[in-house]
């Protein structure tokens, strides 16, 4: 079988931040790493559940909402993938990631999606967590240019 792309990049050069992963037709695949890859240090699953709900619902309900094709956690538990447009200028792309990490990192209040009749696994929420690791995010992204985009900026 042929190897996909996200095989191919050095996971021990990537460090927190937010990186290109791929680009497909007018779909643009954005890393956005959290966690230093094989840290020690991973997402918890009730983190990245509540991540998911309150990043997919921040993206999905503002300006670039029509340009938002996929918002969802790596298997990995060390980011999120945010699959965009390629309509979607890298400055802007940059600024919608750090405007939902503001989100969550401020956020207070009912999870949206999080009842039995919305999720599959509604229960399994961690908004401490995910208020610390946006926030955390935050800081890695100060400053980010859409010429740290590439994965050999995160070395």
């Amino acid at each position: 079988m042929k190897r996909i792309a996200s095989f191919s990049v050095d996971h021990d050069l990537i460090g927190p931040g937010m990186y290109i992963s791929r680009k497909d037709g007018d779909v643009v695949t954005y890393d956005i790493r959290m966690k230093k890859p094989n840290g020690g240090d991973y997402l918890g699953v009730g983190e990245t559940h509540t991540i998911e709900h309150l990043f997919a619902t921040f993206a999905r309900n503002g300006g670039l909402a029509d340009k938002v094709v996929y918002v969802g956690p790596m298997g990995c538990r060390t980011g999120f993938y945010l699959l965009l447009r390629d309509s979607v200028p890298p400055k802007e792309a940059i600024g919608l990631v750090r405007d939902s990490m503001a989100f969550i990192a401020g956020f207070e209040g009912h999870i949206p999606g999080a009842s039995r009749k919305e999720c599959g696994n509604y229960r399994s929420q961690d908004l401490p967590g995910a208020r610390r690791t946006a926030a955390a995010m935050l800081e890695a992204l100060e400053g980010w240019t859409p010429e740290m985009l590439s994965y050999a900026a995160g070395a």
